[in-house]
């Protein structure tokens, strides 16, 4: 996963110039289109990272009735909440040209 820490995406929401948004393809649906596929992809990739450091400090007991607060679970999960959404992410990635994406319609 790239760095997130480091992401200049922006935590809440922004408006973005429309003709900035689909310069790339003359078409505002399949710049977003492309821009959600990406979305999707970081939502996975950030939700497997995710899990896999929760599974690190997780703790099994066989009574449902004990519940433990796990600080570091806390921790990690907090972090996670602070990032920017996958979607900002993507539209970020597609403004600066980090998307390669092609239209197979074009090269027939």
């Amino acid at each position: 996963m790239n760095d997130l820490k480091n992401s200049k995406a922006p935590v809440s929401t922004t408006t973005i110039n429309r003709n900035d948004f689909d310069l790339k393809t003359d078409n505002i649906y399949e710049a977003i289109s492309i821009a959600s596929k990406r979305a999707v992809q970081i939502n996975s990739e950030i939700k497997k990272e995710l899990l896999e450091k929760l599974e690190e400090f997780a703790t099994y007991s066989d009574s449902l009735e004990e519940v433990f607060e796990n600080k570091e679970q806390i921790e990690v999960s907090k972090f996670y909440e602070k990032l920017p959404k996958p979607h900002a992410l993507a539209v970020e990635e597609w403004l600066n040209d980090k998307i390669y994406h092609r239209n197979t319609e074009k090269e027939r």
